[in-house]
């Protein structure tokens, strides 16, 4: 077995005159070293070839369409104009690969690239044919084919097979996901709706003391929770009711849960409020 010498420095115990310390050692050890994986390497070797083919692609194709525009209008913008042809099947393949997980949503981001490489072959070709060389112009539009064909073939290659019931089951927790990360702004919405409503009322109440509440009587002046939102006993969730604290300004745990219990008509549990609170204090 192969091995290679690294150095490292460890804590050690050393006595002067009976009064020991831990002090730092180096030393050097020898490690294994692992095999090589010829298979990753020659995955790597592949990659390589197949984004030189790209590459290659990309330049070949570029300039023939760019060519074929410029004879209506400025090279700059025929050119310009002519890397989307091949940027854009390129572009569907990367959605492709991010889709992989999602059969759904890869078989469009596929076809799309399919119907976007046909165009480019097509405008590389037609290029070829007006010039007066067909042959070079089908050679062209082939080189397209085969850096599309041979990346689709690497793609399907690193992605890992799914079976129908495992793809369903991956694309609900990515529904979830999703479903908790669009409530987040239109919480956001909600509470600035709510917000600006009580800052009008206020406004008109100061404006027009006779527009006040006549019968105050079920309102504190010393209300604790007075600049926060008041909504119905059972109106909201504690995830609701925390997030409308931490939107008022409210940290303290303490005043947080007294808060949520007084919302909710019943006490919450102390555990799950912390539990908000720490993913508002990571999320803000």
């Amino acid at each position: 077995m192969k091995t290679r010498k690294i150095e490292r420095t460890r804590l050690v115990p050393h006595t002067i005159d009976g009064k020991t310390r831990m002090v730092p050692d180096d030393e050097v050890i020898d490690i294994p070293v692992p095999p090589r994986d010829w298979d990753q390497i020659a995955l790597g070797v592949v990659t390589v070839i197949v984004t030189v083919l790209v590459v290659a692609c990309v330049l070949w194709s570029t300039v023939s369409v760019g060519d074929l525009l410029s004879r209506v209008v400025v090279a700059p913008a025929a050119f310009g104009a002519a890397a989307v042809f091949d940027l854009a099947w390129i572009a569907l393949m990367i959605i492709e690969w991010l889709a992989r997980y999602t059969p759904t949503r890869a078989n469009k981001a596929r076809y799309g690239g399919w119907i976007a490489l046909a165009i480019a072959m097509g405008a590389v070709g037609t290029h070829g044919w007006l010039a007066g060389d067909a042959a070079t112009g089908i050679v062209g539009a082939v080189v397209s084919g085969l850096a599309k064909g041979t990346w689709t073939i690497l793609l399907d290659y690193q992605a890992v097979p799914l079976d129908k019931r495992t793809a369903a089951w991956l694309e609900q927790e990515l529904a979830e996901a999703g479903a908790e990360l669009s409530r987040m702004p239109v919480r956001r919405r909600v509470n600035r709706a709510h917000a600006l409503v009580e800052a009008e009322r206020r406004a008109l109440e100061a404006a027009d003391p006779g527009s006040a509440d006549p019968d105050p009587s079920g309102q504190s002046a010393d209300d604790p929770d007075g600049d926060i939102l008041q909504f119905p006993l059972g109106g909201v969730t504690t995830k609701d009711a925390v997030r409308i604290a931490w939107d008022a300004g409210v940290r303290d745990e303490s005043e947080v849960i007294r808060y949520v219990a007084k919302v909710m008509g019943k006490a919450p549990s102390p555990d799950t409020v912390s539990r908000y609170l720490r993913a508002l204090k990571v999320a803000g």
